[in-house]
């Protein structure tokens, strides 16, 4: 049962709706006070009542409802210091709890909400034939936990991968590998051995300037289909493709599309085009740009006084590609918030367009990741490779689990799902918006709030049922507070996965592990599992530990991280 929508619905306040109520509805701090409360200072206005005689009537009323009396589901109601408590009846919900998990079992936690709606979402973006590095971290798992959690409540999900295949740094390139390079260490080193090319072009450049005219002339014989440039262009693509793979493999992220910029580059036109018939077009310094100073904003160029086309032209044209083709009812865009104006920008224009569907564009925005090392150029090549963090995280792993555990079996799996999950984790506990310090040591703590401390819980669960077994059946025994803290925390995860939804904010569902971990250690450490006084708390034990584990994992799954059996 959802107790929030039980109480939201008998209570009944004219001038709120249920859905306002029930997001009043919290839980308090401590079990004495009652497992939901709803706080009536905000009802003062409304009322005209002091929030005390407020919570006072409504108890009242509550008390006298025969249908709150006859259903038992409620235990107590109290009003006190404005605060409306509810005690509800406990063995009822532990059992309708652990029910729901132990039948559901990996469905945990999902939803039908979005039956029929589909979500494009816009993530990773990688740029063809530069490095895949620390910076991509947060909008690739981010996107990929937003992809796995809108599928998970329901709705169609459309990964997107708006590759970064179009403008001059191809030219640069081109002219750099006819220099300085060769098929041979090309095709060995991959990204790497392109990004070098990429760095040497702009030391060379900085003493002679007419290589970035070559450049430009390369980049043009591309957009005109030059047989030479276009092979190359697309030979780069194909090995940063290739390459990138790997690590969206590692980290469990994937695409239903990986139409980039230059998919779109025979879209645009159309969009120019409506925009001069709607009259937006006005001309500025050479440039036609649509003015938004009425909107507070400085202009968005559209064309370029060479009439060639930016990010906002691309974006407006891979916008309406993706209402036509998927008929979206949101198109988020998980992009890094110094891109905050752009996003403004060009979805004020498709709005000023007279497109109704600009509403439903959102750009969630995060903030950076970066080592404890400092900041990168791509053009200078001191860049931080995802893969040799990722990797190193996988070693460090390595070590503390042979450190800990020297006969483990199978330490290179447990090494990589601990590594890696702690990679994914680091960058999206915190809320997105936030910019991140990557730091080794603190992911890979085993005693912090760390995705490895999570997987360790896991493991410890995994092992008590080994030996105790998965009870057929159970009764509900006489209940102590630590078993009560651990449902009610495990009971949370279908309402966490819809915020995580409705806010763009995996950072909940993490959280949610770190919780429901917490509370299941407390619980392992007080309540005696496998050497109960009785068979029927051994039994309801087991039962709430294999329920424990079950939305832990499916906490996880959501998130792209694996748990290991043993550690």
């Amino acid at each position: 049962m959802d107790y929030k929508k039980y109480i939201a619905e008998k209570l009944s306040i004219e001038g709120i709706s249920q859905d306002e109520l029930y997001e009043m509805i919290a839980l308090p701090p401590n079990l004495e006070m009652g497992d939901y409360a709803l706080p009536c200072f905000k009802l003062a206005k409304l009322m005209r009542k002091s929030p005390v005689m407020i919570a006072e009537t409504l108890r009242d009323t509550l008390m006298a409802d025969e249908s709150v009396i006859n259903e038992k589901v409620l235990k107590e109601v109290s009003a006190v210091n404005g605060y409306l408590n509810f005690k509800i009846n406990k063995t009822d919900f532990v059992k309708a709890t652990l029910e729901k998990i132990l039948s559901e079992k990996d469905s945990y936690g999902s939803s039908n909400e979005g039956e029929g709606k589909t979500v494009c979402i816009d993530y990773s973006s990688i740029n063809i034939a530069k490095p895949f590095h620390i910076g991509h971290l947060s909008t690739t798992v981010l996107g990929g936990a937003l992809y796995r959690i809108f599928n998970f409540l329901g709705y169609k999900a459309v990964g997107i991968n708006h590759l970064g295949d179009y403008g001059t740094q191809f030219g640069k390139l081109i002219s750099a590998y006819k220099r300085w390079g060769d098929k041979e260490t090309i095709e060995k080193g991959g990204i790497r051995a392109l990004n070098e090319l990429y760095v040497k072009f702009h030391q060379e450049a900085e003493e002679h300037p007419e290589y970035d005219d070559e450049a430009r002339a390369y980049f043009k014989k591309i957009e005109q289909g030059d047989s030479e440039c276009l092979a190359l262009f697309h030979w780069f693509k194909e090995l940063t493709l290739k390459d990138v793979q790997k690590i969206y493999d590692m980290l469990d992220i994937r695409f239903d599309s990986y139409a980039g910029e230059s998919f779109y580059s025979d879209k645009m036109q159309p969009i120019v085009d409506e925009l001069k018939e709607k009259g937006l077009l006005v001309e500025s310094r050479g440039a036609q740009v649509v003015d938004l100073e009425a909107y507070n904003m400085p202009p968005c160029i559209i064309l370029k006084s060479d009439g060639s086309s930016l990010y906002a032209t691309r974006d407006m044209a891979a916008a309406q590609y993706r209402k036509n083709t998927y008929d979206f009812d949101k198109c988020l865009y998980v992009v890094a918030y110094q891109q905050n104006l752009h996003f403004k920008q060009f979805f004020k224009v498709l709005e000023l367009m007279g497109k109704d569907w600009a509403k439903d564009l959102v750009h969630v925005a995060y903030g950076m990741v970066s080592l404890e090392e400092g900041t990168m150029s791509t053009r200078k090549g001191n860049v931080v490779f995802l893969e040799d963090v990722i990797n190193k995280c996988i070693e460090k792993a390595y070590k503390i689990i042979d450190d800990k555990n020297p006969n483990l079996e199978n330490k290179e799996e447990v090494a990589q799902k601990v590594g890696v999950g702690a990679v994914i984790f680091g960058a999206l506990y915190n809320n997105k918006i936030k910019d991140i310090v990557f730091s080794y040591d603190k992911v890979l703590n085993f005693d912090g709030e760390t995705s490895v401390y999570v997987q360790y819980t896991c493991a410890r669960a995994n092992s008590v049922l080994q030996k105790g077994g998965i009870p057929e059946s159970y009764e509900i025994p006489e209940l102590t507070s630590q078993e009560i803290e651990l449902v009610k925390a495990i009971s949370t995860l279908p309402e966490t996965v819809k915020a995580a939804g409705e806010k763009y904010e995996p950072s909940l569902i993490a959280r949610f592990a770190v919780d429901v971990a917490q509370k299941f250690n407390k619980f392992y450490f007080d309540c005696k599992i496998l050497s109960a006084e009785d068979e029927k708390t051994k039994n309801f034990r087991l039962a709430l530990t294999n329920a424990a584990m079950q939305a832990l994992k499916n906490a996880f799954a959501l998130l792209g991280i694996g748990i290991p059996d043993k550690m």
